[in-house]
């Protein structure tokens, strides 16, 4: 189905045997060096031998799939797994993901509604009132269509497609525009050539063409500089964006797309300044009363706003993006993630000598505290209905995370209770009770839940405690009702550890890894730190912060530069004009902030356009998120004074410069 490419065994025969592995080239590398693998033995979870049957090419890194080491059979996994077997329900459990290859000449959307009620029919009449819906997904849409909300695709990553591309263009246009404004502001210069050449015969057409190939070479140049830009700054961006992207260079459509980009680029910002300077009169032109018309500026100032109205909504944009961002990681959490480390167990041995490996640690002085548990604190691993509970309401169907963990577990993580108490070993009722948080002690109704009862599986639980909700899902989204009992079924997927702070963190892990090592020696000692895993929460809106802030500044570097060029353009027409005003007494202050003020009015004007834009788009994004930011006004305005700033900054140069020029340079010609 998945099309894995095999390089050595046969696909028909490499899953046979429920005793058989399929490893990925790299594991095969690592475990057998370059000795043949097939045939060799394995141990799986320190409790079945597997006979290496097939080794398969590495899955890329653009695949969902590239993580996957090795292949089993599924009836191996049953054998590991009796709990599988003992199932109560088999259809109310979602533990597994279904793929499903339809017939070429099926229609997935049919196929979608016939199987849509396959679940519903075999459930229990309690879990229907959920409405259980399968459907199929195509996997073209997997990585970028993977977001649901009721059951229904509302996107996913495509939104960063559609977001990076539309600020791509823009920025692209923005270097378009510099093009089409500097060469118009060069018209006078050129107004002679044209005039010459229509006098000698040559057709309007053959100038449009002219200027058209010289937009056309300076943009395949900007191509082939480009080229070399990307390949320098791909790694950085690759990091950034956790990509692992090449330069295609073989690959004919690259080059094709990549030509043809530029050549369009090319004829857009080329298409004014053809059109216009073609349009010059040769009479007008060679008799000297050629004169740029008042309203000649005026599609230049256009674009120059148009630009900075660009560049200020990316710097309004990007602001807002990191204080969402900061603003989720202010959140109280609910926890002490300081010091706190998670290992993953492959195997029950370290179950099994739980006690031992606990006091073990505490006594070396490497940690103050240790926990199972079904679930890390920064993921819903198990969720379950089936509640019931005094004044609810027959008709409600809810889901509810919940997680079994060791009498310990509050200790460790370090939970604040807002009333009653934490699990104890000294209580043996405490295998029959919750802890929930404060999100479902409200959602139950109760007015003081400590003590109310929990009805579960038909068994009774007693509420002992509430806790501060923890943040273990999104930090942008409210915190759904949680439950905490004792795991009563050996059922613990990872062990939680408070470092004692006391001990530096790198000899405390040693400890660890010496304990952990001699009790299950069959397992690779890997852990990782609870505040790194919190912080992978934040990595969607982190990346494209960075990616928003590098196109704003390059959107602002070439706003800068198209009017550093005008700038340096208006001070070499008004020449005479400023030495006439120095002889007249005008000081350097007076002549900055003359030719100054028409560039910060054209500012002001992208400012007002840019601001209820950028409001506008950032509000939307911010909709998407429950817990979210507000778009305070200082955003506004320190936008607007970096604008401003920036404008000032890049014409002053050649303003104080033509300013302090020497007036008898300029006016001794007349």
């Amino acid at each position: 189905m998945l099309s894995i490419h095999l390089i050595r065994g046969t696909p028909d025969l490499a899953l046979k045997d429920p005793y058989s592995i399929v490893l990925s080239e790299s594991v095969a590398k690592t475990f057998f060096d370059d000795a043949d693998p097939i045939g060799q033995t394995i141990r799986i979870n320190n409790k079945n031998d597997v006979k290496v049957t097939g080794v398969y090419e590495d899955i890329p890194h653009s695949s969902n799939f590239r993580e996957m080491s090795f292949i089993m059979p599924w009836e191996l996994y049953l054998i590991e797994s009796e709990w599988i077997k003992t199932m109560n329900d088999p259809w109310g459990s979602n533990f597994t993901q279904t793929w499903a290859q339809i017939a070429d000449h099926a229609n997935m959307d049919q196929v979608s509604a016939k199987i849509v009620n396959v679940k519903y029919n075999k459930v229990s009449e309690d879990d229907r009132r959920y409405k259980p819906e399968v459907f199929l997904h195509p996997m073209a849409k997997w990585h970028l269509y993977s977001e649901f909300k009721d059951g229904k695709n509302v996107g996913g990553r495509i939104e960063f497609v559609w977001l990076f591309g539309i600020i791509g263009v823009f920025v692209l246009l923005l270097a378009c525009i510099n093009f089409m404004n500097l060469s118009t502001a060069r018209s006078e210069k050129r107004a002679k050539e044209v005039g010459i050449r229509k006098s000698v015969g040559s057709a309007r057409a053959q100038l449009i063409n002219q200027f058209f190939t010289e937009s056309i070479v300076v943009a395949l140049i900007a191509f082939i500089v480009s080229l070399g830009f990307t390949y320098l700054t791909l790694p950085l961006f690759n990091q950034v964006a956790d990509k692992k992207i090449t330069l295609p260079w073989t690959y004919p459509t690259f080059w094709l797309i990549g030509l043809s980009f530029s050549i369009v680029t090319g004829i857009i910002a080329g298409s004014y300044p053809a059109l216009y300077l073609s349009s010059f009169q040769p009479v007008q032109v060679l008799k000297g009363t050629f004169r740029v018309g008042r309203f000649a500026s005026m599609p230049r100032k256009v674009l120059v706003v148009l630009q900075f109205t660009v560049s200020v909504t990316l710097i309004i944009g990007t602001i807002v993006v990191f204080r969402q961002v900061e603003f989720a990681k202010d959140r109280p959490i609910g926890y002490d993630r300081n010091g706190l480390i998670n290992i993953y167990l492959q195997t029950q041995d370290i179950h099994k000598h739980f006690e031992a490996v606990r006091n073990e640690l505490i006594n070396q002085r490497a940690i103050v505290e240790m926990t199972e548990a079904g679930s890390p604190t920064t993921q819903v691993w198990n969720s379950n209905g089936g509640f019931t509970w005094a004044g609810k309401d027959p008709a409600l169907a809810v889901d509810f995370p919940n997680n079994g963990v060791s009498h310990e577990f509050g200790k460790t993580v370090g939970w604040n209770f807002k009333d009653g108490r934490d699990f104890s070993r000294e209580f043996a009722s405490d295998s029959n009770a919750f802890v929930i948080n404060e999100a479902a002690a409200k959602f139950l109704g109760f007015k003081n839940p400590v003590g109310e009862i929990l009805t579960w599986n038909d068994r009774n639980y007693t509420i002992i405690g509430v806790i501060q909700d923890m943040i273990i899902e999104s930090p942008y989204e409210p915190v759904r009702a949680s439950l905490w009992h004792i795991d009563r079924y050996d059922n613990a997927n990872l062990v939680i550890l408070k470092l004692n702070p006391e001990m530096n963190a790198h000899e405390a892990i040693e400890k660890i890894k010496g304990v952990f090592t001699h009790y299950d020696p069959a397992s690779p000692f890997e852990y990782t730190f609870v505040d790194v895993e919190y912080a992978r929460k934040f990595s969607d809106e982190e990346r494209i912060g960075k990616l928003a802030s590098a196109f704003a500044v390059l959107a602002i570097f070439i706003s800068c530069l198209g009017i550093f060029g005008l700038a340096s353009f208006v001070a070499e027409q008004r020449t005479k004009e400023i030495g006439v005003r120095k002889v007249l007494g005008a000081s350097v202050v007076n002549l900055w902030g003359m030719l100054s003020k028409e560039f910060l009015v054209l500012v002001s004007i992208s400012l007002l356009l840019a601001m209820p834009l950028a409001w506008y788009f950032m509000h939307t994004w911010l909709e998407k998120y429950e817990y979210r930011s507000t778009i305070s006004w200082w955003i506004f305005v320190v936008a607007a004074v970096g604008a401003l700033s920036i404008t000032l900054a890049t014409v002053s140069f050649q303003a104080i410069k033509a300013a302090l020029m020497n007036p008898v340079n300029s006016l001794r010609s007349e």
